[in-house]
């Protein structure tokens, strides 16, 4: 029973991929206001309404990748020690998810550049930051509080948090990638984190 369990979650997470993939593409290719679900579908050789069992619209499609990432990065941000601060956590959790990824793909890239030049991409962008910021929040908030930091209300430093994220994601893309998207990440993250590390 498991190992058909097992098989089946395999299966999904293939074809959301598969559909993922498909739906940058052909973004990338015509626009996001040119390519349908239809057209998504049929490049991922899936039906429309199989479509709708992984993806509410394109747009979630376009921005799988980086959803996914946010999630790895929430329960990282769990598993780390209990005696690490909360900003030290979230510092110990992005270096392992660099660390795993090495270099972001040419996706990542590509969805930064894309949701530039598509509003309704920067909105669902926006909204998962969002989603993040509140799930950071929780997991911040079931640590140990430890010096300054316990002052600080755990949506102060998930916000401070994801927006030198989201920042070092644009920078990075916006200098042609002259650095490694790591080292502008931890550049930011410098600057944003004296009143958390404590």
């Amino acid at each position: 029973m498991e190992t058909t369990l097992g098989l089946r979650e395999r299966k999904k997470a293939e074809t959301r991929l598969a559909v993922h993939k498909a739906a940058l593409r052909l973004t990338v290719e015509h626009g996001l206001d040119a390519v349908t679900v239809e057209a998504i579908a049929d490049a991922a050789n899936i039906s429309r309404r199989t479509f709708s069992n992984y993806f509410a619209g394109k747009e979630d499609a376009v921005l799988y990748g980086e959803e996914e990432r946010f999630r790895q990065l929430v329960e990282r941000v769990r598993a780390q020690p209990a005696d690490l601060s909360p900003w030290r956590a979230l510092r110990a959790a992005v270096d392992e998810m660099w660390r795993d990824m090495r270099e972001p793909d040419r996706d990542w890239i590509m969805r930064i550049r894309l949701a530039k030049r598509h509003p309704s991409l920067l909105a669902r962008q926006l909204a998962t930051a969002s989603q993040l910021e509140r799930e950071l929040a929780e997991a911040i908030a079931e640590r140990p509080r430890h010096g300054e930091s316990a002052r600080i209300h755990p949506r102060v430093m998930a916000a401070a948090f994801v927006a030198a994220v989201r920042l070092a994601s644009q920078i990075w893309a916006d200098e042609d990638e002259h650095r490694t998207l790591h080292e502008v990440t931890n550049d930011l993250l410098d600057q944003v984190a004296l009143p958390f590390e404590n």
